[in-house]
């Protein structure tokens, strides 16, 4: 009977500690309004997207060549493109594409890059250095010019453009996962579960994994920012989504060469994407320091 209540004041104890936690994780997130503005513009831009189809006033892939080229207007708030399509509508239709890409591009960066990272840094040896090395040769080549040359095999479309930045992106993951689990592998609780007879995966997994999270989540909300301007830059060159999908970095590949007859057409998508790269790394850097003990107060 003692046992038992024992037993429940370590429960109730436990979700007061997690709770406190939370409370001193958003009160450190939010502790600078720079974070909090960031916040709330990230939470707009991914409302935007999933609402494009009820915001756009027109249809983003119609065209109308009569119409084409026209300045900012009551029917075409941020005018039209040079095939008569409407620039707002295609904005806010492209902000779907940039951040299902950026996003689903980090998810397979981490998945990959985790796995192999823990597999390196626990295992060792020949695992460890074949793993290195493949990690090395892909930092070595900067992250466009290795997009370009994935996209070549791979193709454009969504689903390629997320999977070719996520391989470019595996890297930052390998290394980092390689570290945390080199300093984590030798502790008490792990040499514990092994004289168990726990089996590796089971130990990385379950163990290491839930104690590398923190850096694994800095990292995930940074990149997503670099990731979205890395599709930009391959849609202006041609590389990433095909038209006649609405992308932000396309659109601004169109307008570059009408800047005298309409700015707005490729002034409106590089702000876009400037304020969501801009907000999102801000965040990110919330996100560490409200990760960080020291900054908690629990250090």
């Amino acid at each position: 009977m003692e046992a038992q209540k024992d037993l429940v004041a370590h429960k109730e104890l436990v979700k007061m500690r997690k709770k406190e936690n939370r409370k001193k994780f958003i009160r450190t997130l939010f502790n600078r309004k720079i974070v909090l503005i960031s916040f709330i513009g990230v939470i707009l831009f991914i409302l935007v997207a999933v609402l494009a189809p009820v915001l756009a006033p027109h249809d983003p892939n119609k065209t109308n060549l009569m119409d084409s080229l026209q300045n900012p207007s009551m029917k075409y708030l941020l005018g039209t493109d040079n095939s008569g399509r409407d620039i707002l509508s295609r904005i806010l239709y492209g902000s779907q594409v940039s951040l299902l890409v950026g996003v689903l591009a980090v998810v397979i960066a981490c998945a990959i890059g985790t796995f192999f990272g823990m597999v390196a840094g626990f295992f060792g040896g020949a695992i460890d250095d074949i793993i290195n090395r493949v990690s090395e040769a892909i930092r070595s080549i900067p992250q466009i010019i290795f997009a370009m040359a994935l996209c070549a095999v791979f193709g454009g479309g969504i689903l390629n453009l997320a999977i070719v930045l996520g391989i470019s992106n595996m890297a930052i993951y390998i290394r980092m996962m390689r570290g945390q689990v080199l300093s984590i592998k030798e502790t008490d609780y792990i040499m514990a579960g092994k004289l168990q007879g726990n089996r590796s995966f089971r130990l990385m997994f379950k163990h290491i994994l839930p104690n590398s999270i923190s850096p694994i989540i800095v990292t995930m909300t940074q990149q997503v920012g670099q990731t979205i301007l890395a599709e930009a830059g391959l849609s202006f060159l041609g590389l990433g989504i095909s038209q006649p999908t609405a992308s932000w970095g396309s659109i601004v590949s169109d307008g570059r060469n009408y800047l005298l007859q309409n700015p707005t057409f490729s002034i409106a998508p590089g702000v876009c994407i400037a304020l969501l790269v801009i907000f999102l790394n801000t965040l990110g850097d919330g996100v560490r320091d409200a990760l960080d003990p020291r900054l908690r107060g629990e250090i």
